[in-house]
């Protein structure tokens, strides 16, 4: 039978991503005791809400225990109406997603912005845990990120802390000016210059050949020269983005996740590159790969508990 208190230790971690939903258990000592994926109902907000009720009661009849739960999404909580904002699966925004998941699921849960989980859980196992500043980037479909100080997340007064990639590329050159509009109504957004898509329009304007970034990568890595070209461009792009972050944030740590994390050539060239940037003599903050890869998200919502928390029996779920 099911426990019904939630003082197992043992945390559940929700990673909703827009074409997957991964949901990942984790006992008192942070280990991996169960994972689970499947598919996102694209656009289905109601359907969101079914799928993810079933996967945890799945999973604690599995387990047998009543977990806490923490929730990677994107977007943040707006403050105004405790609704999803700024998220890129639009069928999100303007819903009331925490208040909704807390009555299907009878308990207080946890959500936070999925470049903040991928951020925490770097930060507190990863690959970025000896670090005190930890700037945690996802570079994929789209491009975020979180900042963990001291083992804590931060979030500020707008819950927008680490919205790094809905500001301008630092340092454009004429030719960068404009460069395609984002869909937050801006122009010439880090996103819009370092997602995936990004990459590939970079290359399609320059060379009149669509390619997907994958493809760039693979190119550059085998020697095609229009790829290196891009790749070039978009690590120098990279460079002086992260450039502002270190003079504003001087992290100890930089970890970088997202399909774009997989390109090893980055972690070369990108130091190489921001030094000229950075207003410093010297540059000592590391560019690191994730230690946990595409799981970082749901691994960080699980951690957006804490022992103690979890120990409260006053966080007991209402049966």
């Amino acid at each position: 039978m099911i426990q019904t208190s939630i003082g197992s230790g043992i945390r559940l971690g929700i990673d909703l991503g827009g074409s997957k939903i991964e949901i990942i258990g984790l006992d008192v000592d942070g280990r991996e005791i169960i994972r689970h994926r499947q598919a996102t109902p694209v656009g289905e907000y109601t359907e969101t809400l079914t799928v993810i009720a079933a996967m945890v009661e799945k999973t604690e009849r599995h387990l047998q225990i009543k977990a806490s739960i923490g929730i990677g999404t994107p977007g943040a909580i707006s403050k105004v109406d405790g609704c999803i904002k700024n998220s890129n699966s639009v069928c999100l925004n303007g819903r009331p997603l925490l208040s909704d998941l807390c009555r299907i699921l009878r308990r207080d849960i946890r959500i936070a912005n999925d470049a903040d989980c991928f951020a925490l859980s770097e930060a507190i196992d990863g690959s970025a845990a000896d670090g005190n500043v930890v700037f945690g980037v996802i570079l994929g479909t789209g491009v975020g990120a979180g900042v963990v100080a001291n083992g804590r997340l931060l979030s500020g007064p707008n819950g927008i802390a680490g919205e790094w990639g809905h500001n301008s590329l630092p340092w454009m050159d004429k030719n960068e000016r404009g460069f395609r509009e984002c869909y937050c109504g801006q122009s010439a957004c880090i996103e819009t210059f370092l997602s995936g898509s990004g990459l590939s329009a970079s290359h399609e304007l320059r060379f009149g050949v669509s390619k997907a970034a994958i493809d760039i990568v693979r190119g550059a890595e085998n020697g095609d020269s229009q790829c290196k070209i891009s790749l070039n461009e978009y690590s120098n792009r990279l460079a002086r983005a992260l450039a502002h972050v270190i003079n504003i944030l001087d992290p100890d740590v930089i970890v970088l996740g997202g399909g774009l994390s997989n390109c090893s050539i980055l972690y070369q060239s990108v130091p190489k590159m921001w030094g000229q940037y950075v207003f410093s003599d010297r540059v000592d903050t590391r560019l690191v790969a994730p230690k946990y890869g595409d799981s970082s998200g749901a691994r960080g919502a699980a951690w957006l508990w804490n022992q103690k928390e979890i120990e409260n029996p006053n966080l007991a779920a209402t049966d």
